[in-house]
């Protein structure tokens, strides 16, 4: 069984699809960045848009063009199960197609909030570099 997207080494039946799908929510700050990078692997939109703070969430999303190549999670502040906010820092390493040959990576500190019993993406501060 294939690896999940995200990094965590498990099988992607039990790691992110469940999130995906709808199934279960998230239970960590972490944990949805995660299931979000899958989704951005997947090109799932509805998943992306679903999980997006109404506050900050924009209308639709531009997922063509970007091969994701893989995550690397460096740092989380709080974002526990019983935490209110919560950031992830990481690094996403991608190729675009109109970009010349060779990876590319982005470093986002990413902010999270706790809506009832989901976790969602608030914004984030990305510097492109990696």
């Amino acid at each position: 069984m294939a690896a999940c997207p995200c990094g965590t080494g498990s099988a992607f039946p039990e790691c992110c699809r469940p999130y995906l799908r709808g199934e279960s929510v998230a239970p960590t700050a972490e944990s949805l960045m995660r299931s979000r990078y899958t989704a951005y692997v997947r090109q799932d939109e509805a998943y992306l848009l679903r999980t997006w703070a109404p506050s900050s969430r924009p209308d639709s999303l531009e997922l063509e063009g970007i091969a994701w190549q893989g995550l690397d999670v460096r740092a989380t502040q709080a974002g526990g199960p019983d935490d209110a906010t919560g950031t992830v820092t990481f690094v996403a390493h991608f190729h675009a197609d109109d970009a010349a040959a060779g990876g590319e990576s982005m470093h986002e500190v990413s902010r999270f909030v706790r809506d009832g019993e989901a976790w969602l993406y608030l914004d984030g501060d990305a510097d492109g570099s990696g």
